[in-house]
């Protein structure tokens, strides 16, 4: 996800450690080597906060206080209220702790906390923070960060989490072989928060992205399974891109050949490769699958399918695919195929698989001044995505990540669902990295609320009237005015049965709020109950 350093030059792919289903192995390669050099960009002047300014903080009290975060280096803006830091699974051992940044809602104060989770394994959420869902943003090709229009503070209190332990600034011994361990060390860990910060009567609602699609459904089922509805009262979920069924072959494999036919206009394959690809679809017994599973009301129970990088590496077409795509843009990215060349760079290091950033752009939150400002401990070397493991297992597993839980469709999905009935899922249209019919095609093997699958397919247009407040100002004073109060149009399918809310985002990749923010902000005023569709 999600969601950085001097480099003149790309590093080298090596194409040798891409397995299809292994997202973590994509994931390690974007850590950066011991060799590259960080220096630290220079630091705006700001004005420094009146000293009684915390006594109209709401969270601000005598255990938060050493949370509270006045500046951050680069960012010229008030932060407002603002606090991060790291606080222990278990308040009578420090040496595993989760990192957080907290910030609540810049608009009327509401009794809820919205948890913001990347993916990975071991991918951090300061990416989201950062890039997606804070109330600021300094995304891929951006010379500076800028306020953004679109942040999930303007509705509510948002906690972003490095989690399980390994991931970014948290710190301790990986333990978990589990989601189940995972999330409870996640709830007792939110537990602390609370408490520090006063929290207690609030409605939960828990998102996230990519392989938090297995995170924010065995996190909420822990919450419920816990019965404090004073403290835990978790009242709905979103998971954007989710890995929510067996990703490797029903939501990549499965799905890979008929996404590229209707995208190889900006894919650029030739004949002969779409060829050989149509071969494998059918021979591999793709095409059947689909034929047979993909349907609505569903056709009945899918057969097992469990996708082996070695055993299975002749139907390798996802892996295969997404090699081959560098040939003809070498500036591809699984994460939105749109993209071409130039490459861009990114504050956080990598704006595809490759590292990159431009030459004097250090890695964010790598640099010492901005570890200081977040009391982040001083000694961890920040990376995006953990270049070690975060499960024990280590390639264990039936994806091959170390995690031996079952697929959330399984059990603790629809749990969730039936608790709440406000459970979003939405995939981007551009995201070749967990593909849209995919994530369909899992849902339609769920039981949930009495029935199986959704029995009617999507058909209903989401139609974003918000007009464009990012770029609307730039429109203006370069001349073109004409249609900047304009609402965005149709840009989605949406359909709901039985407490669950199924998006697709056009124009989106992997990252929906970074790439397409009114949409994502939208999905959250649903999930909040602000609003009855999409």
């Amino acid at each position: 996800m999600r969601w950085s350093l001097v480099r003149s030059a790309l590093l080298a792919l090596s194409v040798e450690s891409v397995y299809a289903g292994q997202l973590s192995e994509v994931s390690r390669r974007k850590g950066f080597t011991p060799q590259l050099k960080r220096h630290a960009a220079p630091e705006p002047p700001k004005d420094k906060r009146f000293a009684n300014e915390t006594d109209s903080f709401r969270f601000y009290n005598d255990d938060s206080a050493q949370y509270f975060v006045d500046e951050l280096p680069d960012m010229p803006f008030d932060l407002g209220e603002f606090y991060s830091g790291l606080i222990p699974i278990d308040m009578n051992n420090a040496s595993r702790a989760l990192f957080f940044i907290f910030q609540p809602t810049v608009g009327e104060p509401v009794d809820e906390i919205t948890i913001w989770l990347n993916g990975g394994p071991g991918c951090s959420s300061l990416e989201g923070f950062l890039q997606e869902t804070g109330l600021f943003q300094w995304s891929w090709g951006e010379y500076a960060p800028h306020i953004n229009p679109y942040s999930w503070v303007n509705l509510t209190n948002v906690l972003w989490v490095e989690q399980p332990v390994g991931t970014g600034f948290s710190i301790g011994d990986v333990t978990a072989t589990s989601e189940e361990d995972i999330a409870k060390d996640f709830v007792d860990f939110f537990l602390n928060f609370e408490k520090i910060f006063g929290i207690s009567k609030f409605k939960i609602y828990v998102t996230g992205e990519s392989y938090a699609g297995r995170y924010v459904p065995y996190i909420s089922a822990e919450m419920i399974d816990r019965c404090d509805e004073e403290l835990l009262d978790v009242s709905g979920a979103l998971m954007y891109d989710p890995c929510i069924g067996e990703y490797a072959w029903v939501q990549q494999q499965a799905v890979a050949f008929p996404f590229i036919v209707e995208h190889n206009s900006v894919m650029g394959y030739n004949t002969s490769y779409m060829k050989e690809l149509e071969k494998l679809d059918q021979s591999c017994g793709y095409a059947d699958f689909r034929e047979s599973y993909m349907a609505f009301p569903p056709n009945g129970t899918q057969p097992y399918k469990h996708f082996n990088s070695s055993t299975d590496a002749e139907c390798d077409i996802w892996t295969g695919s997404y090699l081959e795509a560098f040939h003809a843009n070498p500036c591809f990215n699984v994460y939105e195929i749109g993209l071409q060349c130039p490459l861009l760079s990114d504050p956080l290091g990598y704006p595809t698989d490759l590292q990159y950033s431009y030459p004097g752009l250090p890695v964010y939150f790598n640099r010492s001044d901005v570890k200081a400002a977040l009391h982040a401990p001083m000694d961890v070397t920040w990376l995006e995505c953990s270049p070690t493991d975060v499960f024990v297992g280590g390639k264990g597993g039936p994806q091959d990540e170390g995690d031996f839980s079952l697929d959330p469709i399984q059990n603790v999905l629809p749990k969730v669902i039936e608790k709440t009935n406000r459970v979003l899922v939405s995939n981007g249209n551009l995201d070749y990295e967990i593909i849209t019919n995919g994530t369909l095609l899992a849902i339609q093997n769920m039981t949930w609320n009495g029935a199986f699958g959704f029995q009617h397919a999507p058909n209903t247009t989401i139609d974003i009237t918000l007009p464009d407040l990012m770029y609307r100002d730039i429109f203006v004073s370069s001349g073109f005015d004409n249609g900047t109060e304009e609402p965005q149009g149709t840009m989605g399918m949406q359909h709901y049965e039985r407490g669950l809310m199924w998006a697709e985002t056009y124009l989106s990749g992997h990252m929906q709020p970074q790439f397409q923010g009114r949409s994502a902000y939208r999905h959250l005023q649903w999930v909040l109950g602000r609003i009855d569709k999409l």
